[in-house]
């Protein structure tokens, strides 16, 4: 069991579960991928904590270091709401004791639903109960289930909790999902999304230096280089908050998209923030951008004079919703 500080949160990443973490102590435990640690993984960590309060134990999540079907499915893996290091931010935020991050490889892939029980969760956390969502599967080809531990438990002192999921209060008869915040975001419906998050979508990445056009149109612009695994919102312009590393926080307008005036066939989005009143160097900062509303669509105008006048009324909409 290795100890390492990813991002600013002192998590344990697993590659030994030969040692315990809480040598003596029983835990709660939940299991899962928590992309985006949306309203419904808040909720079972929720259950998690007041659980393991009453048994005067400890609390803890089991995540993995990559998505699951990443590896399983790479073909059809979904784009991820969260990079690791937000998810554990997140996942600190919830006064949890701790995080386990498990490498998630083909070896672990292969796991039967037995050994992973026996291996993480008696001989490394010592559980005194288990919290996971009511359709929640596990180990080599997801063969195991709610039954499966709750079979495993009775002889092996631990309870098993199997929670509804949390449904959507917008309308939809559906619970709230990571796939739903992802259909969300492919709509543009960030505020949406930030409804069923429990907080504002927000991408990070490195300030690279763009083609200046930007600059040349009197619109300075942020250029920030994304991971290519995250799920961005559907291609348009947005009013948001751009993160500085110091802690200072811009209001921008985002343009995310592939600059249909300027490019016939532009190979992937580019995200480009504006900050409002603000001059200064960025390059090579790493950024966080928080999408809060849509403003339009992205569109190819007839010339300069066009785009410019729009990019105005762009900053103007941006700041009345923003209200600075």
């Amino acid at each position: 069991m290795g100890v390492e500080r990813i991002a600013s949160y002192l998590v344990r990443i697993v590659t030994d579960l030969t040692t315990a973490p809480f040598e003596g102590e029983r835990s709660v435990v939940t299991i899962g991928a928590y992309d985006g640690v949306h309203l419904g993984h808040q909720a079972v960590i929720a259950h998690v904590r007041r659980l393991a309060q009453e048994a005067n134990a400890r609390s803890v999540v089991i995540t993995f270091d990559r998505h699951p079907a990443s590896v399983v499915r790479p073909e059809s893996a979904p784009k991820l709401l969260t990079d690791l290091d937000q998810r554990l931010e997140l996942l600190e935020a919830t006064g949890v004791d701790a995080t386990v991050v498990v490498r998630f490889d083909q070896l672990q892939a292969q796991e039967e639903p037995l050994a992973f029980m026996q291996r993480v969760l008696v001989d490394c956390l010592s559980a005194r109960a288990i919290v996971v969502g009511d359709d929640f599967h596990f180990g080599r080809g997801r063969g195991g289930n709610v039954s499966t531990l709750r079979e495993f438990g009775a002889s092996h002192d631990f309870e098993v909790f199997p929670l509804p999921l949390v449904p959507r209060t917008d309308g939809p008869d559906e619970p709230v999902s990571s796939t739903a915040i992802r259909r969300a975001m492919a709509g543009g419906q960030v505020e949406l999304a930030a409804s069923m998050l429990g907080h504002v979508f927000e991408a990070r990445g490195k300030v690279v230096q763009g083609d200046q056009r930007g600059r040349l149109l009197g619109f300075p612009t942020a250029n920030v280089e994304l991971p290519s695994v995250i799920c961005l919102p559907a291609d348009g312009v947005y009013a948001g908050w751009y993160l500085r590393p110091d802690g200072t926080r811009q209001a921008c307008a985002i343009n995310l998209g592939r600059r249909p005036t300027f490019y016939e066939h532009a190979d992937s989005s580019l995200l480009e923030a504006h900050l409002i009143d603000f001059a200064g160097d960025l390059y090579g900062e790493h950024a966080r951008v928080q999408f809060t509303n849509f403003l339009r669509s992205e569109r190819k105008f007839d010339g300069i004079d066009a785009l410019i006048s729009q990019l105005k009324n762009d900053i103007d909409h941006a700041r009345s919703v923003l209200g600075v």
